[in-house]
């Protein structure tokens, strides 16, 4: 009961439909509820078409991108850094040759230089018998032209004696033409001298045959 004495606004009919002003009429719940639900169901249809669709569209994880491509530069560095397996050494064979090369593959081998130099059989050759072998001179010089080479004087060796049969030329030009001749007559003793003034002297001495 209130302290306070009753006015005219106390008295409200009973069959009157009117309401008082402070109060509202509230509203159902389901009609709150609706715009909620809603917003709920697109923001899901949002994220699944983003779940199924970007992927295939190219739009993959920064981190998974990351990853791969720190896979990748790992293994060009190990390509890289791996050792390079040495060229095999080669063989012995069973005569003691190497069946090995260690030369390029599609390279040939060039043929190893060697000195030609030319002899001049024109040059006439003197021949002097320094044994006690008679004719021996004459022998030797039919060897000497026989082989085409001309031929000089023929004679007994004057000079003095010999321990071995020898070649002289006069000069290196005549080098490669008493090499030749020693080759021949089998004389492996070869002396540069002018004494003799003729381009080539053979003196057989002791021991030729």
């Amino acid at each position: 009961m209130t302290k306070y004495a009753r006015d005219e606004f106390d008295r409200v009919p009973e069959t009157s439909a009117r309401q008082g002003v402070h109060r509202t009429v509230s509203a159902p719940r389901s009609r709150r509820l609706g715009p909620i639900l809603a917003a709920g169901a697109a923001a899901l249809a949002i994220g699944l078409v983003a779940f199924l669709l970007l992927p295939k569209l190219g739009f993959g994880s920064v981190g998974g991108g990351s990853a791969m491509a720190a896979d990748q530069a790992g293994n060009h560095a190990a390509a890289s850094t791996a050792p390079t397996t040495p060229a095999a050494a080669p063989t012995p064979s069973a005569s003691g040759e190497p069946t090995g090369s260690l030369a390029p593959a599609g390279s040939t081998p060039s043929p190893t230089a060697t000195s030609t130099a030319v002899v001049d059989k024109t040059q006439p050759v003197a021949v002097y018998n320094g044994t006690t072998t008679a004719g021996l001179a004459g022998r030797v010089g039919t060897t000497v032209t026989s082989a085409g080479w001309g031929l000089g004087p023929l004679g007994n060796w004057a000079g003095t004696p010999q321990r071995t049969s020898v070649v002289f030329y006069d000069g290196p030009a005549q080098k490669a033409n008493a090499e030749a001749l020693g080759s021949l007559l089998g004389i492996a003793t070869l002396v540069d001298s002018a004494d003799f003034k003729m381009p080539l002297v053979v003196v057989l001495g002791p021991g030729f045959i």
